[in-house]
């Protein structure tokens, strides 16, 4: 797949992730690597991006028998980008659709 599609969609992937519940960073990493073929390493620049924006917050967590996590939550602000970025995508993703289904009915 063209890394430029994946390039504009990951943070809104990761905003949808972390708007379901808050997680620590390579289960992020693994949610999304099952779904999209990602590199190692892409989320977390992601996730600094977006905490550098304000969208996301972090707590530390111990895990039973195993060191503390770095946990990632939506903020208000993170919320309401998604909320915004989401409407914005689908919009874009069904004129795309259009678009490219209308191709397929001028070639009949």
């Amino acid at each position: 797949m063209n890394i430029q599609y994946k390039k504009g969609v990951l943070e809104l992937c990761v905003l949808s992730l972390l708007g379901k519940h808050d997680c620590y960073g390579y289960e992020i990493s693994e949610y999304l690597s099952k779904h999209i073929d990602i590199a190692d390493g892409t989320v977390y620049p992601i996730l600094r991006k977006l905490r550098s924006e304000g969208l996301l917050t972090t707590y530390m967590q111990e895990e039973s028998g195993g060191p503390p996590r770095k946990y990632y939550s939506l903020t208000k602000l993170g919320r309401e980008t998604y909320e915004k970025e989401r409407k914005e995508y689908l919009d874009f993703a069904k004129r795309v659709e259009i678009l490219l289904e209308d191709d397929d009915n001028d070639k009949k």
